[in-house]
Order: C-alpha cells, then structure tokens, then sequence
C-alpha cells in the first residue's frame, strides 16, 4: 500500500500531466479530454479530504496546496470546455481590433452623435474622432461646462473599464483652469486611443 507521501508525489505528476494533456487537447493535439489522468486526480482528492487525521501537519499543507492548485485549473478548463462545446472561438484582441478597424475603412463614415457637444465655427482636428467635446473659456465663470466634460470623461473611462479612483470633480477643475492659464480659449475633448480614454485640450 502506497504511503502518504507516495500519494501526494502521484497527485502533483497527475496535477501537471493534466495541464500537458488539456493544452494538448485544447491545442488539437488530442481528440478527448485526458479523462483517465482526471479522475485518478479527483479520486486521490477525494480520498485524502476525507483522511485529514492520517495526515501531519506538513502533508496537510502540501494537500492543501494541490487540492487549490487542481481546483484552480479546473475552472480553467471548464471554461475552455464549454467555449470549445460552443464552438467559440477566442481570438487575439490585436487583430481582432484591426479586423473591425479595416471593415470601418470600407463602410461611409457616419456623421458624428447629436449628444456630441461641438463648439459653433471651431475646426476639427486630425486624429481619432472625439466622443465628447465642449468649448470653455473661463473655468470659473462655467462651472456647468466644467462638470460636463467632467461626467462625460467619467462616464468613458467607466466604460473603457479604467480606474477613476483618483479622478475628482476638484482635481479636474484644478487641471483645466490650469490649462486655461496657458491657452487663451480652449476646447476640451474626450477621445479614445489605443484603447485608453484621453481629455485633450486645444486652442481654437
């Protein structure tokens, strides 16, 4: 009969036999799951789950470690299991976003929103197109116009799923009437590159 720690060398070679076998599965290497290697793992946790007391207190702790370490990985590959059921395919966001980049330059660009706030008679720069504008001359005498630029860069960042922790109404207030020592008139826009948002400031 096997001892303890014969037990638990099985269990961390079947542990990383699973992992080469499910990417060989995943990868088409394989045409089943390594169904036979995951249930010697599962019956091995089973077993000793329910063996605590035979155990000291260093063999716990490695158990303990696989166990979580197979639990991991199991959801893991359930996941890819059921995409691969699903006939999902994952692919790389970098040429994805440059399929849907190509297939914007062949359709007839749409003119912009009307929720876009444009100032009357200002240019448009070059550069990617912006999600939300309007024009401020004195921060401080349009409070209104500062909080809107400042719910829309919010709004945009939640959506492009980027931290606004250390984003405050106070510290945007700060930056643009910084900004407005520096430009005479300024036109704030919202805009998004590589992914990130981005509030520029121009001239007009």
């Amino acid at each position: 009969m096997a001892t303890v720690e014969e037990d638990l060398n099985q269990l961390e070679k079947d542990i990383r036999q699973l992992k080469i076998e499910y990417d060989m599965y995943f990868g088409g290497g394989r045409k089943r799951p390594p169904q036979e290697t995951l249930w010697r793992a599962e019956q091995m946790i089973k077993r000793y789950s329910e063996r605590g007391a035979d155990m000291n207190f260093s063999q716990r702790f490695r158990f303990n470690n696989l166990s979580q370490n197979f639990v991991k990985n199991m959801e893991v590959w359930r996941k890819k299991l059921k995409q691969k059921e699903e006939g999902f395919v994952q692919r790389h966001f970098g040429a994805a976003a440059k399929a849907i980049e190509a297939q914007r330059e062949k359709e007839p660009h749409p003119e912009p929103p009307p929720a876009a706030a444009v100032a009357s008679g200002s240019r448009r720069p070059s550069g990617p197109p912006s999600l939300y504008e309007v024009a401020c001359s004195d921060p401080d005498r349009e409070p209104e116009k500062v909080q809107q630029l400042y719910k829309a860069l919010l709004e945009a960042k939640t959506k492009a799923g980027e931290k606004t922790d250390a984003l405050t109404l106070d510290n945007f207030q700060d930056f643009v009437r910084l900004k407005t020592q520096q430009l005479k008139k300024q036109a704030g826009s919202i805009t998004m590159e590589d992914g990130q948002v981005k509030l520029k400031a121009r001239t007009k």
